[in-house]
Parts: C-alpha cells; sequence; structure tokens
C-alpha cells in the first residue's frame, strides 16, 4: 500500500467508527472494550485524539505520567473521555482528511492503530467489521516488526503465524492460522479473535 491508499484507509476507518459511535446507548458507551481496564468511551476518547496532539502536549502529558509511554495513554485517553460523547464522535468525524500523525508515530502505526481499536469498540459490541486485507497486512507486518508495545515476536517465539485469507505469514515453530484480521488482533495482544484462528487456545 502507498501512503495514499494508508490515508484512505484511516479516513474510512475513522469515518465508519464515528457512525457507529454516533448510534450507541449511553449503556453501551459503558461497555468493555478489548483494551484492557478501558470501555468503548475511553477507546473512542483515544481515536479522537492523535490528529490533535501537539509534540509539545505530548512531552507535558509524558512528564505528567513520569516518563511511561502507557501511563501517559491511559491518562490522556481518560482525561478526554470525561468529553460528551455527540463531542468525541464529532472529533474523530472532524479527523477524516486531516492527514496529522501523532508525535513520534509513524503512517503505519497510525494505520494499525485506527484498524485495532476499531475492533477493540466493534468485537464486545457483536458489531462485524473486516479490516481490508491489504490494510491488514500492512498492520500485521508492523505490529511483528515494532517490538514496543506489544512485543509480539518474543509472545509469539516458537510458532510461524499464517494466514488463510492472503499471502501472509511470519515465524518459525507451531503453526497459528487463521484470518489476517484475527491475527493482528492477536499480534496485538487481544485474546477475542482467538476462537478463529487453529493452533492456539485461550
Amino acid at each position: 500500500m502507498d501512503e495514499t491508499k494508508i490515508w484512505q484507509t484511516i479516513d474510512s476507518e475513522r469515518a465508519a467508527t464515528a457512525d457507529l459511535l454516533a448510534g450507541l446507548t449511553d449503556v453501551e458507551w459503558t461497555y468493555p472494550s478489548l483494551c484492557e481496564g478501558w470501555t468503548v468511551r475511553e477507546v473512542a476518547a483515544h481515536l479522537s485524539l492523535a490528529h490533535r496532539v501537539s509534540a509539545g502536549t505530548a512531552f507535558k502529558a509524558f512528564v505528567r505520567a513520569r516518563g511511561s509511554f502507557n501511563r501517559m495513554v491511559d491518562q490522556t485517553a481518560r482525561e478526554e473521555a470525561r468529553r460528551p460523547a455527540a463531542e468525541l464522535v464529532a472529533e474523530l468525524r472532524g479527523a477524516v482528511g486531516l492527514h496529522r500523525l501523532a508525535p513520534g508515530q509513524s503512517l503505519k502505526n497510525a494505520l494499525m492503530d485506527t484498524m485495532v481499536h476499531t475492533q477493540d469498540i466493534a468485537l464486545p459490541l457483536g458489531v462485524e467489521r473486516h479490516m481490508p486485507l491489504d490494510a491488514a497486512v500492512v498492520a500485521a507486518d508492523d505490529l511483528w516488526r515494532i517490538g514496543f508495545p506489544f512485543h509480539a515476536r518474543r509472545k509469539l517465539a516458537g510458532h510461524r503465524l499464517v494466514a488463510t485469507d492472503t499471502d501472509w505469514a511470519v515465524g518459525e515453530g507451531a503453526e497459528i492460522s487463521g484470518p489476517i484480521e484475527a491475527l493482528v488482533m492477536l499480534l496485538a495482544g487481544r485474546t477475542a479473535t482467538i476462537p478463529r484462528l487453529t493452533g492456539i487456545t485461550v
């Protein structure tokens, strides 16, 4: 995928997720997401932030989090989640077409982050959403490469991951196979799609 296609996919994911969020009830906003400790609301808040965070704002948040990246992400999402649901939807919808990356974020990482978090919201709500195959391959490659914060290569050492719906495979060892989108979620540390995979159990 070239840069233009990646941004088009991010825009499409953001727009569809905004539409999904706009139709939720107050109770559904409180559902636990696939992100540990976050409800749908915190994930939505996190997604609404990426295009608005400046380097200066990110640095201040990092200092406030005492140098912990994960704590910074958690704190900023929880703070943003205090806003009305309609504002979070509007922020996410307003991000469509604004091709800005968060400080230190690569374009491939932004694609992966958007697609994984979309599933973090949709799956617990029972909403069926599918990742585009070419974008899922890019996300899977990125997750396998980056290490922090998911450390997929270390956690899945001794396994070979094989997609059954597209040409993608990594690793060596006992085979874990299934749809590429289910493998992406596994690489991102989620267990919800494990039932769709063979060669691994919860």
